[in-house]
């Protein structure tokens, strides 16, 4: 076990994570240079494209040094905020990581919330500077920074460029002189944590886990504590850039187990594995449900089509056990999907991949985040609402409470104002302002999480130039006046683009929403209103006037009473048409309310 060293990647998007990992497996010839191409680990078309890392990987890199041969197990963790609990758990089957900072863009608040994940599970910390070869690197300011953040030797930071390989060398002597040997006992009962999993079409689940205690061997019977099923271990092995099959996998490796499983919800990330006939008393720490945090409808264009998405949500819930999605009808869109998902990112990738992979073009309906109702009829039980439709008639409601969440934004100081009027805008209550550096400022909001699933993000980068960066973690369930927003054209409730939103923010919302509405619906033959309702209270209204045919260009002179009777029978039938005419919404204005401010 002397020989093995666990270690991962820590580092803000962007900062060459996946490009210094091609050059530690091509220096330490784990990949042979058929193989190699740039962003070697990420293998969907989606995460070379947008350049971030989707899913988490796993590779064991062979390393002699010394005269001796090292086992170097990579743990490859994605970058984005949505995922931060499998990066926990990734850092948890780890003694060691590599945090990397771009020279030229200096600390950033992923890099910072990621430190903190890391130090949580004591790991120790190896500082790397990466992309020294640009010509805006900004070396000893980024030294300072880490020194001060991390309370570090200047000495011991190293100097690297993921794209050219300079310091490869000196970060693979670091990992194995200053990352720890694992501890374990081989001969415990086995533990095991499950940092990830992959879905192979003709295997099954192909679970990702880091051995703490005992060993794993083929053939052995295995327990998951927190789902308490067993299976039998078909074949175990360790993670080469394909799988290698092996008899047994020892404490302090990384290995994986294919069990023939073919339900994703079985194997949860944190989840422990044991051996059935001699199980472990002592569970890992840490281990949590992935919680959804945004909820959007997902309907095809076509009604039809229902049974085929219904088929590629669940090969894509294979893939990604965090989605969760059940059925929900709706009048204006008919069969769909509530889906939840982690975040707006994920909640992007979704809808990619469902083209992309299955040819699936969806509508995707105002995404929202979810709220807890008491009813005046039992204030102790709490409701959870997901969904517009599943808010209780305002006379029933007792009060309503929305999840906050702490923002951390680090920018530059000219502009702390754009960012506090976006901020105090989006109700955001300003905790803490720390300078970290002379150039560098961190301000901590306390922000309703309904407030950033739109379009906060966007909007944050445009009023700084590009030169923020956002990391959040949810808070708790507070208090707050929420309202329940209906569409009504003609007076029928369109249910699709209901939305929940903050009163003080309703009647500005519908206003918008209402006049997006007046361009994008298309005329007819009689008047539209377009209002929008907070309960039986118009708060909006817009009219789109009805296409008017001229019923008297036959009549050329004579008299007048003949025209007003041609116009009179007109406008009964406008109204007649009115009442049994019905709108059709295009997909556009689905669309059209995930961009009302653009």
């Amino acid at each position: 076990m002397k020989h093995i060293r666990n270690f991962c990647i820590i580092a803000h998007i962007d900062h060459g994570k996946s490009t210094l990992a091609d050059r530690l497996l091509e220096h330490t010839q784990t990949i042979g240079e058929r193989d190699m191409q740039a962003q070697v680990l990420d293998d969907m078309d989606l995460e070379r494209e947008k350049g971030i890392t989707i899913k988490s990987h796993a590779i064991q890199i062979n390393y002699p040094f010394e005269g001796e041969s090292y086992v170097l197990n990579l743990i490859d963790t994605p970058g984005h905020v949505d995922f931060s609990y499998e990066v926990s758990r990734a850092l948890a089957a780890c003694e060691g990581a590599l945090l990397l900072v771009d020279a030229s863009q200096g600390i950033q608040a992923q890099t910072i919330s990621n430190l903190y994940l890391a130090l949580d599970n004591d790991l120790e910390i190896i500082p790397v500077i990466n992309k020294i070869d640009m010509p805006g690197a900004m070396i000893p300011e980024v030294k300072d920074q880490i020194m001060d953040l991390i309370g570090c030797k200047e000495e011991d930071i190293i100097l690297a460029s993921g794209k050219t390989g300079i310091g490869v060398d000196e970060i693979l002597h670091a990992i194995v002189h200053r990352i720890p040997a694992p501890t374990g006992n081989e001969s415990a009962a086995l533990q095991a944590l499950i940092f990830d999993s992959v879905f192979n079409p003709f295997r099954g689940i192909i679970v990702y886990y880091r051995v703490l205690n005992g060993s794993l061997r083929k053939g052995e019977k295995v327990k998951f504590i927190n789902t308490g099923k067993e299976y039998e271990a078909d074949e175990v092995g360790i993670l080469k850039l394909s799988l290698s099959p092996r008899q047994e996998v020892k404490a302090g490796d990384v290995g994986y187990i294919i069990t023939g499983i073919k339900n994703a919800r079985e194997v949860k990330v944190g989840d422990t594995i044991t051996g059935a006939t001699n199980p472990t008393k002592e569970t890992i720490k840490g281990f949590q449900d992935v919680k959804p945090m945004v909820f959007a409808g997902i309907f095809p264009v076509n009604t039809d089509d229902f049974e085929e998405l219904r088929e590629c949500m669940e090969k894509l819930q294979l893939n990604d056990a965090s989605l969760t999605f059940e059925p929900e009808t709706s009048q204006a869109l008919g069969f769909g999907f509530r889906c939840g998902f982690l975040g707006m990112l994920h909640m992007e990738i979704i809808q990619e991949r469902l083209e992309r992979e299955f040819n699936q073009t969806v509508i995707t309906t105002v995404p929202n985040v979810s709220f807890h109702a008491y009813t005046t009829r039992e204030p102790d039980q709490r409701l959870i609402v997901n969904n517009p439709s599943e808010m209780p008639e305002p006379s029933r409601i007792d009060r309503i409470q929305e999840p906050f969440i702490r923002a951390q934004i680090i920018t530059l100081p000219e502009y702390i104002g754009n960012i506090m009027s976006l901020c105090l805008g989006k109700r955001g209550i300003l905790i803490n302002q720390h300078y970290l550096t002379t150039t560098r400022v961190e301000l901590i909001f306390e922000m309703p999480l309904a407030e950033i699933v739109f379009d906060f993000y966007d909007k944050l980068k445009s009023v700084t130039r590009g030169y923020a960066s956002f990391d959040y973690n949810p808070l708790d369930y507070r208090d707050s006046d929420i309202v329940k927003m209906d569409i009504l054209l003609n007076g029928d409730n369109v249910d699709a683009l209901s939305a929940l939103i903050h009163r003080s923010r309703a009647q500005d919302f519908g206003r918008k929403l209402c006049l997006k509405l007046k361009e994008l619906l298309p005329r007819q033959q009689f008047l539209i209103a377009i209002q929008a309702a907070i309960g039986a209270k118009i708060v909006a209204r817009e009219n789109i006037s009805a296409m008017r045919k001229d019923v008297t260009a036959k009549c050329y002179g004579g008299d007048i009473s003949r025209k007003r009777k041609l116009l009179e029978k007109q406008k009964e039938g406008k109204k007649r048409m009115r009442q049994i005419g019905n709108v059709e919404v295009p997909q556009e204005a689905f669309l059209a309310v995930l961009k009302l401010d653009d």
